[in-house]
């Protein structure tokens, strides 16, 4: 399990993927015992009591020191990941993006609807929303310039969502991965996930590809062939071939996180 690092990849969807002849059969055993880890760590923290309220483990659950306050996690940070994010959407079904700013609002305000986030924005005044749009712009020229074309024969889904139940319900692992590629059918490993974040990458990157890799893999019963992530504050690219130790990793974390939960409750 070897972190792969590149500054500013050339082609950040190429590398994602990586070599064909050098992928490894499909893995579509793991899954059922990372279950059985997470069910008997579960029965561990929680014992018999069933909680009044499920409780619910998401990647900002691994990615944040409960010791620091991640400045992306604040109204204007969310928004510009928010707006990043649509640009990557954007870009992964082969739309030419131009004005990122103004286009990723546009497909925010169609997809969203209304929520708090979009009132935050619409309560921003002139120069405030001056300073978001050139620092939106900042970051998707950077996730531009880097990405490359995603071919529409790798099946590229964008902001999927991924919701597992364990312990009857009493604990509900959350995730929403930015851009899946590949097939879950294919015999050897093919599917690859890629995260886009706005801060510079550090330790809880590292947990949340983890984390992205063993939901997609309880989800589906089949083992991705890597997790990466890109930032565009830093145009820095980390990647992670999948494998049994790794998801066995995560799956402690995750249980970690969860005993954090029921102490500080």
């Amino acid at each position: 399990m070897t972190l792969l690092t590149s500054p500013s990849p050339r082609c950040a969807i190429e590398a994602l993927r990586g070599e064909r002849t050098l992928r490894p059969l499909a893995d579509t055993t793991t899954a059922s015992g990372l279950r059985s880890v997470l069910e008997d760590g579960i029965y561990q923290i929680l014992g018999t009591s069933k909680p009044p309220a499920p409780h619910v483990v998401r990647a900002s659950s691994l990615r944040q020191n409960p010791q620091t306050t991640d400045i992306s996690l604040s109204p204007l940070g969310r928004i510009r990941g928010v707006l990043v994010n649509q640009v990557l959407r954007l870009l992964s079904v082969g739309v030419k993006v131009e004005r990122p700013f103004d286009e990723a609002l546009l497909a925010w305000r169609l997809d969203a609807g209304t929520s708090e986030l979009l009132t935050s924005l619409d309560r921003l005044d002139s120069d405030e929303m001056a300073r978001l749009a050139t620092d939106v712009t900042a970051h998707s020229i950077t996730l531009i310039r880097s990405l490359g074309d995603v071919p529409a024969r790798w099946l590229p889904r964008s902001s999927v969502r991924a919701t597992q139940l364990l312990s009857g319900g009493s604990v509900i692992l959350r995730d929403v991965i930015d851009l899946m590629v590949g097939s879950t059918s294919s015999p050897v490993a093919s599917v690859a996930l890629f995260d886009v974040t706005t801060s510079p990458l550090g330790e809880g990157a590292e947990r949340t590809m983890r984390y992205h890799a063993l939901v997609q893999t309880l989800r589906s019963s089949v083992v991705p062939l890597r997790t990466s992530t890109f930032s565009t504050a830093t145009g820095e690219m980390w990647s992670l071939d999948v494998d049994a130790e790794l998801l066995l990793r995560s799956a402690n974390e995750v249980l970690s996180a969860l005993e954090s939960m029921t102490k500080s409750s």
